[in-house]
């Protein structure tokens, strides 16, 4: 009987200690749900890239394809119909092959700087994103657009202090509506070198040098080794000959006016540092050169022209992931970057105001898609930072956010793009049921077996027949902040496409694509 009773007395106890040990877990559970700022879609798991997302897969195929729109030179097996060889004498006037490369936007420029920046953003979107872009199928594409412009950065880059940085005049250029396989105008070249030195524009395109050659480190190590090398070369021209190059070349300025040299010089270093793992390129950006300009404490926007947060969060890979010295080093950058993130979470304390009433982020009426494609990318970089390294949370002021609170915002700002938005309308152009008919791009206008010459095409600028070739994967410039577009071939302002636009947005459709998060290391 005693023994009876005991055995009813512990098991009476065990019952009770489970029920509480429920009770307090189901309370844990209600205030980790109150508390948390998240959705209810699973999060994303380190690991190998998992389900696919079709809907973001499809985009980003399509996103791919605006590459091969816009590619100069000798075309083979080119996937766009109505595109041809075009500026294969570009470079001729300084016996230099500079054919390749691929045109701004919807004009035939070959303009260098944001060139450049195309080429950094699509390597780091295949650096962090290649496992998830090749199990859609679209890791090769990626690295041939960037091998295009790529080759087209070693020829422009001759002599260890002389970059090539534009083919064509934009006056004349803009004088002119034709398609590019018939153009016939002159392409002058300009340069930069140490008597007019433009830091920007060297420093980017040694940025763009750096991170491609970790890219191609595997698969083509010679070619990797060449960007390096002119990676290399073009730092040290870029910070021991400082100077804003559209000072120097005033008629730059019109088109891709620089704000200053610093956030290239640190964006480069921190390059360099990846590619190289030379402990001097950490010091240049944690000691005088990041107090004199990385911004410490400010976020900022990334663009073309402002690489202060993408600096801030690549740089946070080494808190998350690199030795505990570079850590140590780097810890404001990763301060700053969190600043960045708390700002873009819209239920943050801190959340900025420069949104629309739907939710995009609008900083800019000229190519307003910019700030959300390039805002929503460093998100989903950041979160999974966290993922990868087990990172549970950061504070805003106080309140905590989750690697999925970013996550969810980079899908709001896709999802806009896509056609979540007032108007039902995707803005990638070729996605979707319903997309821009009338980009302004010239070769997307013009019958592919028109014969107009330089002034004779501007009929096709004015008609009111929608575009005969559709510009797939063009990313337009984007509505206005009240969330309208207005589809017109004259409107400029949001109906043109940019190459650097489409690197952005093939960034962030990479990190959707499947549940996985980024890789620990380039190499």
């Amino acid at each position: 009987m005693g023994e009876k009773s005991r055995s009813r007395g512990c098991c009476g106890w065990f019952l009770v200690l489970v029920i509480l040990g429920l009770i307090a877990g189901a309370i844990v559970f209600a205030v980790k749900k109150k508390s948390s700022h998240s959705d209810d879609d699973p999060a994303p798991v380190p690991g190998p890239p998992g389900a696919i997302q079709k809907k973001y897969s499809d985009a980003l195929k399509m996103a791919l394809r605006f590459f091969d729109v816009q590619k100069s030179g000798k075309l083979v097996d080119n996937k766009i119909s109505w595109r041809g060889d075009s500026g294969l004498k570009d470079g001729s006037e300084a016996n230099l092959d500079l054919s390749k490369g691929m045109y701004d936007a919807g004009d035939h420029m070959k303009f260098g700087f944001p060139m450049a920046f195309t080429a950094t953003v699509l390597s780091w979107s295949i650096l962090e994103y290649g496992d998830q872009m090749d199990a859609v199928g679209q890791l090769d594409p990626a690295k041939d657009s960037l091998k295009w412009i790529t080759d087209y950065l070693i020829n422009a880059h001759p002599s260890e202090n002389v970059l090539y940085i534009q083919v064509g005049d934009p006056e004349v250029d803009h004088a002119c509506w034709d398609r590019p396989e018939t153009m016939a105008e002159k392409r002058p070249l300009i340069q930069i070198n140490a008597s007019v030195p433009g830091t920007d524009v060297a420093a980017e395109t040694a940025a763009a040098m750096a991170s491609a050659s970790l890219v191609y480190k595997k698969s083509d190590p010679s070619y990797s080794s060449k960007l390096l090398k002119h990676a290399e070369e073009l730092f040290s021209f870029a910070d021991e000959n400082r100077g804003i190059y559209s000072i120097n070349i005033p008629e730059v300025q019109t088109y891709y006016n620089s704000s200053g040299y610093g956030d290239e010089l640190l964006w480069a270093a921190s390059w360099l540092y990846h590619a190289t793992q030379d402990e001097t390129y950490l010091d240049y950006v944690a000691g005088s050169n990041g107090k004199l300009y990385a911004k410490w404490g400010s976020p900022t926007w990334f663009s073309w022209d402002d690489k202060h947060a993408a600096t801030q969060v690549l740089l946070s890979r080494l808190n998350f992931f690199g030795s505990e010295s570079a850590s140590k080093s780097v810890q404001v950058y990763k301060k700053t970057a969190e600043a960045v993130m708390c700002g873009l979470i819209p239920e943050s304390p801190t959340a900025t105001s420069s949104r629309t009433d739907n939710g995009l982020i609008w900083v800019s009426e000229w190519n307003s898609l910019q700030h959300p494609v390039s805002s929503a990318f460093l998100a989903s970089l950041y979160s999974d930072y966290m993922l990868t390294s087990r990172t549970a949370k950061f504070s805003c002021n106080g309140d905590s956010y989750t690697p999925a609170d970013l996550r969810k915002f980079a899908k709001s700002q896709a999802d806009y793009v896509l056609g979540n938005n007032p108007l039902k309308m995707s803005y990638l152009v070729g996605y979707g049921d319903k997309f821009p008919q009338y980009v302004h791009h010239r070769g997307a206008s013009i019958p592919a077996d028109a014969k107009t010459k330089c002034k004779d095409g501007f009929k096709w600028l004015d008609s009111t027949e929608p575009n005969p070739n559709i510009a797939y994967g063009a990313l337009v410039g984007g509505p206005f902040l009240n969330d309208t577009y207005i589809d017109s071939r004259n409107n400029s302002m949001q109906g043109e496409p940019s190459t650097y636009n489409s690197a952005l947005v093939v960034g962030l459709l990479s990190s959707l694509v499947t549940t996985s998060s980024a890789v620990q290391s380039f190499t």
